[in-house]
């Protein structure tokens, strides 16, 4: 059995070996690799939080030592509700996950031969980012040093592994704004830069959804000009009121709301319950110094929106706006060509 002093040096020796690489995978693998070998277990697995569920953990197993192909690849044997214990306790513990009806899937993991399980939540700064198990051979039960160092492990682990996806998130989210500036350049599509943009946002911020919702001219309603993520369904909801936190937006203010259905400035709550949103992010796009429209954006769970988040999208905003302001001065353009072409005509005639 291990000793204080023997996790001690094996945390130590992690740290260094994590502190070698900027690969989140390999430092994946260094934690569940050290969770085996330590605990002497079967296996172990990182599961992430699962974007599009308030209280859920990915089907996913991101990575992973010790279990077959065959069940990874079992799907909803994976899926784990967050549990209030998990939360109020640090740990859950499945004596026989052949039995324990908390878990999914049993048939599976009696014939993978799993035991018991000890799932441990990844924490850093108070923050959820997912679920850490542990799955030995046989039904046993862990000691309260065993549950320390695997909680141990997932709070290392985690602290890095969101060290190095917030290193990657800010490359990807400048990769995003050179392409849509790019794009500007290169483009008078007006409509396909903002569609590019709407799917761009949505996956560089991880969200459900994007939209960009222009001022009719009457400026009371908006008028969806590009998204991405929204089911058709609630695309034809209704038309967008130019009032209450739209009506702040247009008056330059961004806005962002975590928690939609508490929000007395939100219109159609019930469609946004249906199509599963939660938190939202409303920010102005300007033409020169008229605000014209909103670049929205759309989370699946309750999010706080980041300082950088709201700079990316800010920015993209403003991106989105510039292409508007060179199309629109480009068709003025053409028309004064047009109208300057008729006068030398007209000029000519004379002689």
């Amino acid at each position: 059995m291990s000793t204080g002093e023997d996790y001690f040096r094996t945390l130590s020796k992690l740290s260094k070996e994590m502190a070698a690489t900027d690969d989140y995978m390999k430092i994946g693998h260094l934690i569940v690799s050290t969770a085996v070998k330590t605990l002497k277990a079967k296996a172990a697995v990182v599961f992430m939080i699962d974007e599009n569920s308030e209280d859920s953990i990915s089907n996913t197993a991101i990575i992973q030592v010790g279990l077959s192909e065959k069940y990874i690849h079992a799907g909803p044997a994976h899926a784990v509700k967050l549990s209030p214990q998990l939360l109020k306790d640090g740990y859950m513990y499945f004596r026989d996950a052949k039995t324990d009806k908390r878990l999914a899937n049993r048939e599976a993991k009696k014939k993978e031969g799993i035991g018991s399980i000890l799932s441990v939540p990844v924490m850093d700064k108070g923050r959820l980012l997912g679920l850490f198990s542990l799955y030995t051979k046989n039904i046993r039960k862990f000691t309260k040093d065993e549950i320390d160092f695997l909680s141990i492990l997932a709070e290392q682990g985690g602290s890095e592994i969101e060290k190095v996806l917030l290193i990657q998130r800010l490359r990807n989210q400048s990769r995003t704004f050179l392409k849509l500036a790019a794009s500007i350049s290169e483009s008078l599509d007006v409509k396909a830069i903002l569609q590019a943009m709407t799917q761009d946002l949505v996956k560089s911020l991880r969200l459900k959804a994007s939209s960009v919702l222009l001022l009719d001219e009457n400026r009371r309603t908006l008028k969806r000009v590009a998204c991405f993520g929204l089911s058709e369904k609630y695309l034809n909801k209704g038309p967008v009121l130019a009032d209450k936190n739209i009506a702040e937006t247009l008056k330059g203010r961004t806005i962002a709301i975590q928690d939609v259905f508490k929000d007395t400035g939100i219109q159609y709550k019930k469609e946004k319950k249906e199509e599963g949103i939660v938190s939202m992010l409303y920010v102005p796009i300007k033409s020169k110094e008229d605000v014209i429209g909103v670049l929205m954006v759309y989370s699946a769970r309750k999010r706080e929106f980041t300082e950088d988040e709201v700079l990316l999208v800010t920015a993209l905003a403003y991106q989105g706006g510039l292409a508007i302001n060179n199309a629109c001065t480009y068709m003025v353009m053409q028309d004064d060509i047009k109208d300057l072409k008729e006068n030398i005509w007209s000029h000519k005639s004379w002689f």
